[in-house]
């Protein structure tokens, strides 16, 4: 459960971060410019009813998301060593890429060049790009030395025991053979599950460090994006706003719960995992709702704080997109050794991102 409570940490630290910049009175004075929208479309009483809806309704999509790649062992067809999973998987890959590009990013450069920000120092230096290459960066430190540190406190006893139940089923099969095909199988208590055919205990390792860094930066960014729907009160922009995080959240969660399990995580860390997924946006807009009287989008803290969140969350999705999930994949013997499956693979990819390009129209 590490992973888990790391997680969990980072969020509050985060949540930290945003209240104390929110209720900051230094910080919290807004110039007359940059005052709260306003217009037909702004009315507190009808959006509030709009945001519950949106609650219940991301909710759902998150866990069908995440949770549809963990009960699909009983599916032959999507199960991770088919050709279906492996397509599938692409495209939430390229959602979750097409998140970091054209949903995070963006928004991080609009808020830190805002002109309700003063000049000195936020208009004289891209610090949206300098955060988010310090995040990607930062994340392949922590992909890296995650790994080994995994790999160290874990091969003592997880690796050994996948070789030793690797032998057994080796003699098993053999002793099969010799005696007239009846072998005995030996269960041991507490022993690590054996990884399934083709993947490696090493390997198994890498993909559990994926899952939690990878679930780490969603959550980070899910709680941004849903903080800012539940303080927004115009009617016309959560609308659509709601049915693209949908769309977003349930095949975001699909590429988070693909990585969960081929981490071969046991049944409650899989559920901790998927549930955090699943409630972290809807969390967002309950703190938004929380928070809509003293919460200001366009107030300095606001901009300050939830840019540099922003992007910081764009450079480790890009990263954990690209190098842990993308490229580990096309450059992995599956898809090297079979061209017609890498093509479907590509088209999943682009479809994805160019899914979530057009969703930037509306949100």
């Amino acid at each position: 459960m590490a992973g888990t409570s790391m997680a969990v940490k980072v969020l509050i630290f985060v949540l930290a971060v945003l209240l104390c910049s929110f209720t900051s009175p230094a910080l919290g004075v807004v110039p007359e410019d940059c005052q709260a929208e306003s217009g037909d479309c702004v009315d507190k009483s009808k959006a509030l009813p709009l945001k519950i809806i949106a609650i219940v309704a991301i909710l759902v999509t998150s866990m069908i998301g995440v949770g549809l790649p963990l009960v699909t062992r009983s599916v032959p067809a999507l199960d991770p060593e088919r050709g279906l999973f492996v397509v599938v998987k692409a495209f939430a890959s390229g959602i979750i890429l097409g998140t970091g590009f054209m949903h995070v990013l963006p928004d991080s450069f609009d808020m830190l060049s805002s002109s309700c920000l003063k000049e000195h120092p936020w208009h004289k230096f891209p610090f949206t790009g300098f955060v988010a290459m310090l995040s990607a960066l930062v994340t392949l430190m922590v992909d890296a030395l995650g790994t080994s540190v995994y790999i160290k406190r874990n091969s003592s006893d997880v690796i050994p025991e996948i070789e030793r139940a690797g032998r057994e089923l080796e003699l098993g099969s053999g002793a099969g053979q010799f005696h007239g095909g009846h072998h005995h199988h030996h269960h041991h208590q507490g022993a690590a599950a054996a990884p399934k055919e083709g993947v490696d205990a090493k390997t198994l390792l890498r993909y559990r460090v994926v899952a939690m860094v990878l679930e780490l930066g969603i959550v980070v960014h899910s709680v941004v994006i849903g903080l800012s729907l539940g303080a927004s009160n115009n009617t016309c922009t959560i609308k659509p706003l709601v049915a693209a995080l949908c769309f977003h959240q349930m095949f975001e969660g699909m590429g988070l719960g693909g990585c969960i399990q081929q981490a071969e995580y046991k049944s409650l860390k899989k559920a901790v995992m998927a549930f955090f997924f699943s409630v972290t946006t809807p969390f967002g807009v309950a703190l938004g709702i929380g928070l809509a009287n003293t919460y200001r989008e366009n107030s300095p803290s606001s901009l300050i704080a939830v840019g540099l969140l922003n992007a910081s969350s764009a450079g480790l999705l890009i990263y954990m997109a690209l190098v842990d999930l993308l490229a580990a994949d096309f450059m992995g013997p599956k898809l090297q050794r079979n061209i017609k499956l890498q093509i479907k693979s590509y088209v999943a990819v682009f479809l994805g991102a160019g899914g979530m390009s057009l969703m930037a129209k509306w949100a």
